[in-house]
């Protein structure tokens, strides 16, 4: 097979050289190298495995928890015309069983999992057969205990290297400090440390943060002012409804965006977005995953987000072309309140989770040992009311026992019909003689379908009716009758939210979450978003240096370009001189406040102007402060408590 990597990245994606580190990062994996690859949003990660996947011969795995990620990519490599597929929990089992064989007798090139799939014995005997010639790992962070999306099933990954010894494992994440990057390359069993990290800096990207009462009204500002698509985030669907008519009022292009959406919404109003037909999209975090727009020019939020690895991760989403972009935080005192409220709501009590657990199984009428892999259609909303379980606690009950792998939940998108056919050509043909009622009925199958006899294919039942001049309900009938009679497959369209019981229903006293990882877990969370508050509230750092050093790059310089650097560059002193004269007044008053007059007189080398310029620089960034006397101090750096 070919081995040049730049020729497969030309012919796929159309691209003449890679992006800063690509290519090392592919060159490491083809040398059989454990690899974990550090790459901010819009670096091309995917790119990483997938080209030294179709340098090598053998299927990659690759390893995901974002099931509409895992579809979009699956579909985009179709359209290049290379083979892939997904397995994840709620397909359906013959789905899953055909997918597999594929896997080990087709010429599936890449093969995507959900971590849960990994456990299951079916994939681990059908594992020794496969010809792997990579695993990779997305969203690698969800792996360590310290990440911020924390997941019990991926520490489960690195037990499937038993089965693929001489495999080397690509590990991708976006956001990830220097704790979690250690504990990554622990968790999957790398052989030796091998990093690939690109600076998380972005020179381009302006950080904002504004504090405003009436948040509409600055966000409004900004949009005036920076022309260009745009995305707004919020933390509820409500309020991206609310948003996108605000701005409309105000002569502003725009619309909303969710989870709760049907499928046809979504990708319509994405669809617009992404054609510049709208400006903005208001949104609440379900909005940019696997969306490729380079030219965002501004990214607002209007709510804190539970960390700075998301707040990163979405804010990153401007300026992908390289081009100035600004990433805009609006906030008020009522936002670290709602933080704070939202954040107890985040972790309800053991018991809660579990009588949530034992709830759902009653709801779906599942015995004890029974539901592993079944999937139901899931209204939150009903079945709080059904069980008088408050709705938000039912949601956070529901995320915890995900991120568990007792259950899962997928937001709704549309999942079309598909059928199988289970007989062989000779069979369906004696079939068809045997049955002529529906001999016609399974040619205009065939001549509508190509691969039914090797996997599920998509189907459109009303294409099928016009085709075979009869009604929708008729082209139901016949399809239910041939998957009654074991002829076909036939798996109707899904648009619904799915419940998909990830393991057998536990009986609640075997639902284990150890007391001690929750309250850990949870003590973290709650840094983590002590951290988020304290960004919105610094005013005297460089909001690129705050950012960088919290993924551990401590010495970055000041970005310039920042509202904390835009306030220092009009004071028209340079770093170092600013630096210097900061250093010299703070000794003056480290032990004995003194006043303007007092620090000018003892510094008579440096131009009165200047230090007048840094001392009130200082005094406003709430670095030094004053007493009743107007002596200046050391003012004490606050803490956050909650």
């Amino acid at each position: 097979m070919d081995l040049d990597v730049k020729k497969i990245l030309l012919r796929y994606w159309g691209f003449p050289s890679f992006r800063p580190l690509q290519e090392d990062i592919i060159q490491s994996v083809l040398e059989g190298k454990d690899t974990l690859a550090l790459l901010p949003t819009g670096g091309g990660k995917s790119l990483c495995f997938q080209v030294p996947a179709l340098a090598t011969d053998g299927i990659c795995l690759v390893v995901t928890p974002l099931i509409a990620l895992m579809k979009d990519q699956v579909e985009n490599l179709k359209k290049k015309g290379i083979h892939a597929a997904a397995v994840f929990s709620g397909m359906h089992p013959n789905e899953i069983d055909i997918t597999l064989d594929n896997a080990i007798y087709g010429n599936l090139k890449f093969l995507y999992l959900s971590p849960e799939r990994l456990e299951t014995i079916t994939f681990r005997e059908r594992l020794r057969k496969m010809k792997v010639n990579l695993l990779a790992v997305d969203e690698a962070h969800c792996i360590s205990q310290w990440g911020y999306d924390f997941r019990p099933p991926y520490i489960n990954i690195a037990e499937i290297r038993q089965y693929i010894p001489e495999v080397p494992v690509l590990a991708l994440t976006a956001t990830a400090t220097s704790g979690v990057v250690t504990d990554i390359q622990d968790k999957l069993k790398f052989r030796s440390e091998n990093i690939f990290q690109k600076s998380f800096e972005r020179k381009n990207l302006a950080y904002v943060v504004i504090k405003d009462e009436n948040k509409l009204i600055s966000m409004l500002k900004v949009l005036k002012s920076v022309t260009g698509p745009a995305i707004v985030y919020v933390r509820n669907r409500k309020k991206t409804r609310e948003v996108a008519e605000f701005l409309q009022k105000n002569n502003i292009s725009a619309d909303y965006y969710h989870a709760g959406l049907d499928p046809i919404s979504r990708s319509e109003k994405q669809d617009a977005w992404i054609n510049d037909k709208k400006r903005v999209i208001a949104s609440t975090n379900a909005f940019g995953m696997g969306i490729d727009k380079p030219n965002v020019r501004v990214v607002i939020h209007l709510d804190l987000t539970n960390s700075l690895e998301a707040y990163f991760q979405e804010a990153g989403r401007a300026g992908r072309d390289e081009k100035k972009s600004y990433a805009v935080l609006i906030f008020d005192d009522a936002d670290i309140t709602n933080s704070r409220d939202n954040f107890k709501i985040s972790y309800p009590e053991l018991n809660i989770i579990k009588s949530v657990y034992q709830s759902l199984g009653n709801y779906y009428q599942l015995a004890t040992g029974s539901g592993k892999d079944l999937s139901f259609d899931f209204d939150l909303k009903t079945f709080a009311e059904t069980y008088k379980h408050p709705p938000l606690i039912v949601y956070n009950a529901i995320k915890f026992l995900e991120k568990e792998g007792y259950i899962m939940l997928n937001d709704a998108f549309h999942s079309p019909s598909k059928i199988h056919i289970n007989y062989n050509h000779n069979d369906l043909y004696r079939f068809q003689v045997e049955n002529p009622s529906f001999d016609s009925f399974i040619k205009i199958l065939l001549r509508s379908y190509t691969g039914l006899f090797n996997d599920y294919v998509k189907i459109n039942e009303n294409e099928i009716a016009k085709r075979s001049s009869t009604d929708y309900n008729n082209v139901i009938t016949y399809l239910n009758r041939l998957d009654n009679l074991g002829v076909i497959s036939y798996l109707p369209r899904k648009e619904k939210p799915q419940l998909v019981f990830a393991k057998e229903r536990q009986d609640p006293k075997n639902i284990h979450i150890s007391p001690q990882n929750y309250k850990e877990r949870k003590e973290a969370a709650l840094i983590r978003l002590r951290t988020v508050i304290n960004y919105a509230r610094t005013s005297d750092q460089c909001r690129s240096r705050l950012l960088l050093a919290y993924f551990g790059e401590k010495d970055s310089e000041r970005c310039g370009i920042c509202d904390v650097c835009q306030k220092r560059n009009k004071l028209e002193i340079n770093d170092l001189e600013f630096k210097k004269i900061e250093k010299k007044i703070t000794i003056l008053i480290k032990d004995q406040p003194q006043s303007i007059q007092e620090i000018v007189f003892q510094l008579k080398n440096i131009p009165e102007d200047k230090i007048i310029k840094v001392i009130r620089w200082l005094e406003d960034n709430r670095r030094i402060t004053r007493n009743e006397k107007n002596q200046f101090f050391i003012k004490k750096q606050f803490r956050l408590f909650f």
